[in-house]
Order: C-alpha cells, then structure tokens, then sequence
C-alpha cells in the first residue's frame, strides 16, 4: 500500500451536480408536431414551453449507460420514465464501479414529478451515498408562492435543513429538464433557454451545434451535438455539457461528455430495456 503521503488525491463531487450529471442521461421521444415559435433559427425566450397533446412520452423505458473517467469505466446510470397518477415520475439511479468504487463509492437514488400537461416540475427526491456523506433530500416546487421549498437530512449526524427560495411561475429540475430539451426540435443553429431548479435556480442555454455520426455499446447513430451551460444562477460558469441526440423522431441521447474544472466524464448508451 502507498504511504499516506502518495495516496491519489480523489475531489469530491456535490451531490447536485452528480444529480445532474446522472440524471442528464434521460431519455424521451421528440415531437411529432413541432412547435412553430421553437422552430426557427435563433434564441427562444427563457421559458418553459408545454408539449402538444400528442407527445409520446417514453413509459416503461430503463435506459443503461456507462460513465467512463480518463478512460476508466467509473460508473453505471440508468434512469426510468412511468406514470403517476395524473403525473409522469422520473426514476435514476448511480452506481460507483471498479478501482473508483473503492476509492469513493457513490450509490446514489433520485427520483422527480412533473406536470405532463406543462413540463413544470413538481418535486424531487434524492437518496445519496458518495463517499462518506448520506444525505436524504426532498425539494417541493410550490407555483402559488413561487418557491422552492428543500428540505435535506443528514443520515449519519441526524442534522437536517430547510430552505426556502425564489423561483418562477413555472421551471424544470436537473432530471426532467433533459425530458424537456429533447421534446423540442433540435435544429442544427437553434438555441434554447429555459429555468432549471435544484433548490436554486437558475437559467440554461442549450445550442444545437452540429451533425455528425457517433458510435457507442448500442449501435451507431447519425446525431446532433447540443452544447449546454447554465448562463446564470448558482451553476454559472461551473462546467458544460454537451449532448449527442439520435438525428430521428427519438432524439435518444446517444452520449454525453462533461467538462469541470478536475476532469472530464464520458457517458455512452449500453443499452435499452423494457
């Protein structure tokens, strides 16, 4: 064993952005009628825009992908879309694999509601394991006063936190906000902004940049490249992402490669069950 002085530095990663970066692997169908105020070329108000009545969304879909960390599979992702009631509810899940799962073990639940009708989230729940920390964290989205009401739980101390803050009349979570963004167009030149909230809000730009081909575990695919940052809020300036979506009517996220400050991850699509 190395001496303690030589053991590899690991940085830990916040339990939001391995929210994000899990949960950016989602899933859905596009439109099958496109929205004309989306469809030009050009920036479209920060906003969330609802999905037509005939939008299919993907129910009883798990789709597997690998997380990859300077060419080391660190990871697996999969994430679920069904039905709730009158809602749609969103499951995901992180597991740590190999030589990082020794180092720092991540096994992390998340689960998020959002209305259908508008593509305004509801809530979000996460259960996470990274390293040391388990954490429990509830997050309800209350539209009549416009706040996001978090409330989180220290499962090894017991200590918990309640948090209140501003939000507007409607906003998507770092789950169901790549439901959303798949749902539009995804014209090569077009760019896209709309609120995301974690507790915080804040508001992304997305920018479909090109087209080119992509080959991953699950086939290969003509895609789109989208680019994604947040342009302001408490996520400015913290990384970027960018998104390979099937050049189809399924516009299913092929890969996703992120870009922070300590490195770079990898993300490419196994498979897809049903």
């Amino acid at each position: 064993m190395l001496p303690a002085h030589r053991q590899p530095r690991v940085r830990r990663i916040p339990v939001a952005l391995l929210c994000a970066l899990a949960l950016i692997l989602i899933v859905a169908r596009a439109l099958s009628q496109q929205t004309p105020s989306l469809d030009s070329i050009g920036a479209a108000p920060a906003r969330i825009v609802p999905p037509p009545p005939n939008y299919p969304f993907p129910d009883g879909r798990s789709y597997v992908y690998s997380a990859e960390w300077h060419l080391i599979t660190a990871g697996t992702g999969v994430v679920r879309m069904e039905t709730a009631a009158n809602d749609r509810k969103v499951t995901a899940t992180a597991e740590s694999l190999g030589v990082v799962n020794v180092i720092f073990p991540v096994h992390d639940h998340f689960e998020a509601r959002f209305d259908p009708r508008t593509f305004c989230s509801l809530s979000i729940f996460k259960h996470s394991e990274e390293g040391s920390h388990k954490r429990e964290t509830s997050i309800h989205f209350d539209y009549q006063r416009k706040k996001s009401v978090l409330d989180e739980r220290n499962l090894k101390t017991g200590e918990t936190k309640h948090v209140e803050d501003d939000m507007p009349g409607c906003a998507t979570d770092v789950i169901t906000g790549f439901y959303y963004l798949q749902s539009l167009p995804l014209r090569v030149g077009s760019t896209y902004e709309f609120p995301i909230s974690d507790g915080k809000t804040a508001v992304v730009r997305a920018t479909v940049e090109k087209r080119e081909q992509v080959k991953v575990p699950a086939g290969t695919f003509e895609a789109v490249e989208v680019a994604a940052e947040a342009v302001s809020g408490p996520l400015q300036k913290k990384g970027k992402v960018w998104v390979w979506y099937s050049d189809d009517a399924s516009h299913t996220p092929v890969q996703m490669r992120v870009k922070l400050g300590w490195g770079t991850l990898l993300f490419r699509l196994q498979r897809i069950e049903k």
